[in-house]
């Protein structure tokens, strides 16, 4: 234990890597859609641990399945079979179209599985991907990553001659498409840039353009997936299937897990790859308890119904059209707000009112709550935006 926050904030500069920018709060515990720091303040979250919680924090029966799972078998490896690994990969085809999983431990892991993958099966090895994107920070996720902020220090990287092409423009990809590709690579909404939405349609036109060409397409619903944008899945707005789908964050309700999903046909063999944490008892019965809460209490719906109703308050509150504002935009509880100027003390005034918030694309406030949060918490975070953003 340590003495007060101070002596963790020196210990943390002290022996972590200073990868990350933190406000200065040591936070202790969570519940539904608030978090306690050590001094007892609560706050509203609208982070979500970056899209993660979507059942809330330490919801009963996650914290039960993982309790259980733990007095049993933790990890054995993929050299064995496991039961909640079978049950888990049977659950996703369920509930996305897809056929086949491999298990990893995050987002980008998934993304370098989806790569090699697509590589392997088509034989060959250029990607096409969208300006703005982001996909991981791995080296090969970072490829087809788009933001120089990202990738700059890195070069050169591992996938050589990545096309990036704007984003929204299906006419884009047909031609930037060449004998030697292998895949597009898109998000149905663009998460790290700030919450871009394209225009209805985008996503099956190039679903078609893929078909027509013979170019597999790889979905990353790392970001919204699990209910966040009011769908199992965003792709399902447009009613597409794509060939490989890339998938993480909120699966495991806050415990690390991942998979690259694919259709039949489109697959590792033997010691192709091969992670060995991935898919591992204990993940898998998080993301199983996870997957059960999202249905019964019918947080899908709810993601759906309450961004509807954010998007309906901050309307009528006026938000949208104060002269800072420069739009708003999202799906369920992905949410988007671009100001016309950075966002970074914006989210420190909301700190002090006991709102997480936090700031992306250095103009967007995106907010991600868990989707069990209520609509009077969404009412207090709607009238602390308005007197930060005032």
């Amino acid at each position: 234990m340590f003495s007060s926050p101070e002596e963790v904030f020196e210990k943390e500069k002290k022996y972590i890597m200073q990868t990350y920018k933190r406000p200065r709060i040591v936070l202790k515990e969570g519940k539904g859609a608030t978090v306690k720091d050590s001094f007892g303040k609560e706050y509203i979250d609208c982070v979500g641990g970056i899209a993660v919680n979507v059942v809330g924090y330490c919801h009963p029966a996650v914290v039960e399945a993982i309790k259980e799972q733990a007095g049993k078998l933790m990890h054995i490896s993929n050299l064995y079979y496991t039961e909640p690994q079978v049950e888990l990969a049977e659950k996703l085809s369920e509930i996305s179209g897809m056929d086949k999983a491999f298990f990893c431990n995050s987002g980008a892991e998934s993304v370098e599985a989806a790569l090699k993958l697509a590589s392997k099966v088509t034989e060959k090895h250029k990607f096409i991907a969208a300006e703005g994107s982001f996909h991981g920070r791995t080296l090969g996720s970072l490829s087809v990553t788009f933001e120089t902020k990202f990738r700059s220090v890195f070069e050169p990287l591992l996938l050589n001659g990545v096309k990036f092409v704007r984003y929204n423009d299906a006419d884009a990809i047909r031609k930037a498409i060449a004998n030697d590709t292998a895949a597009v690579i898109l998000e149905p909404i663009q998460g790290e840039t700030g919450i871009i939405v394209p225009s209805e349609g985008y996503l099956k036109e190039v679903r078609e353009i893929c078909s027509e060409k013979d170019v597999l397409l790889i979905l990353d619903e790392i970001q919204t997936g699990f209910g966040r944008t009011g769908r199992w899945f965003c792709k399902e707005y447009e009613g597409i299937e794509p060939d490989i789908m890339t998938v993480a964050k909120a699966m495991g309700a806050g415990f690390p897990i991942g998979a690259m999903l694919a259709k039949e046909g489109i697959e590792f063999e033997t010691s192709e790859h091969a992670s060995t944490f991935g898919g591992n008892p204990l993940a898998c019965a998080a993301a199983l308890a996870s997957i059960k809460v999202i249905e019964e209490e019918g947080l899908v719906k709810r993601s759906r119904e309450l961004g509807a109703y954010f998007m309906e308050k901050v309307h009528d509150d006026g938000i949208d059209s104060k002269p800072a504002v420069k739009e708003i935009r999202g799906k369920g509880l992905m949410i988007g707000i671009e100001l016309t100027k950075p966002c970074g003390e914006m989210v420190d005034k909301a700190l002090e009112r006991n709102i997480l918030i936090n700031c992306t694309s250095d103009k967007v406030i995106r907010l991600a709550p868990p989707l069990v949060i209520s609509k009077e918490q969404i009412d207090r975070v709607i009238s602390v935006l308005y007197e930060i953003i005032k």
